[in-house]
């Protein structure tokens, strides 16, 4: 374990934005945590940890011991005839993590194919997409308490999700550094297709059979046409959360605007496509220098290439002010802004 000083950031996160760390280190293994928890600067400095810097925006720099998550292994902790816990070390890239899972023929993610980020991430947002989120094959994660070098371990309940929230966002927040995440996946596949586009990417595929490589395939098609690629466009994927409303306020809305995107939630809320809330809004595509609202997806913003973290801040604020005049729906950022 190495600690470095003033050290951009500019690598390490999706949006490209340049910024300093006043201190920097990676963590490759749980020898490193413990030793770095014991070194002076740990002690003397604000810490940040950080994994594959997909779900930041960076609008200054950093006055903090920035660590910088590596850690790395897969393995295979107990197997049935029906489903199989997974252990994924907190370092692994997500994506590659769910390929391995799909190669296996152990489903439950592969409609979470393509989100960028590392594993380790995860649980932290409750991930989601097309009709699946973490929670539904999360099974328990492991973390070391950065007070005590204690390592905890989750279980699902312990973690308290909610729509892309857990309680390391908040209350634990930069408290525990998390080492692994164990998922239960199945021998059995239950196919979810009957959100977004999926079906139809798959009748355009041609498939008759439907299997997890498939939908798999059939998402990455989808996030590769509307989402830009991070390493040519800088952007943090998904920028805003999809608002629940009550049911008087879809009333309302759907009365207003017939063409409104909703679906409705279990507690009689619906939740609004806060990508066609932009569109409609007339945002899609704008561009203030080199912040802008991408072309093809409202949902996302983007940095064409000099944009700082200050200047798509204040573009977000926009995108929430005008769509709150047009739609009296106050959108919430998904991502997180240091």
């Amino acid at each position: 374990m190495q600690l470095s000083s003033n050290i951009s950031l500019k690598p390490f996160n999706t949006f490209g934005i340049e910024a300093t760390a006043k201190l920097f280190t990676v963590i490759n293994s749980v020898e490193d945590i413990k030793e770095l928890l014991l070194h002076k600067d740990y002690k003397s400095n604000p810490h940040f940890i950080l994994g594959g810097g997909s779900n930041i925006l960076l609008t200054q720099n950093v006055n903090a011991l920035i660590i910088k998550n590596e850690l790395k292994g897969i393995e295979i902790v107990k197997e049935t005839e029906e489903d199989v816990l997974v252990k994924c070390a907190a370092g692994e890239v997500w994506h590659e993590f769910v390929m391995y899972c799909i190669a296996k023929n152990f489903a439950g993610i592969e409609n979470l194919s393509l989100i960028p980020g590392n594993t380790g991430a995860s649980p932290m947002q409750n991930i989601g997409a097309y009709g699946v989120e973490i929670k539904d094959t999360f099974y328990e994660l492991e973390a070391i308490d950065l007070q005590t070098g204690k390592c905890i371990t989750f279980s699902k309940q312990a973690c308290d999700f909610g729509y892309r929230e857990s309680i390391f966002k908040h209350r634990y927040k930069n408290q525990f550094i998390i080492t692994s995440v164990t998922f239960k996946l199945s021998k059995k596949p239950v196919f979810h297709i009957e959100y977004g586009a999926i079906k139809q990417e798959l009748d355009n595929m041609g498939i008759s059979e439907l299997s997890i490589k498939s939908i798999s395939q059939a998402v990455i098609n989808i996030r590769s046409s509307k989402l830009p690629d991070p390493k040519q466009i800088g952007n943090s994927g998904s920028f805003f959360k999809n608002p629940e409303v009550t049911k008087e306020t879809y009333d309302r809305l759907k009365n207003e605007f017939p063409a409104l995107v909703a679906y409705p939630l279990v507690n009689s809320n619906y939740k609004l496509a806060a990508g066609w809330l932009i569109e409609q809004s007339g945002l899609k595509g704008m561009r203030k220098g080199d912040a802008g609202v991408h072309k093809l997806q409202a949902l996302v913003l983007v940095n064409y290439g000099k944009a700082t973290g200050k200047e798509i801040y204040d573009l977000s604020t926009e995108v929430l002010e005008v769509v709150n005049r047009k739609f009296g729906v106050l959108l919430e950022r998904e991502v997180n802004i240091i």
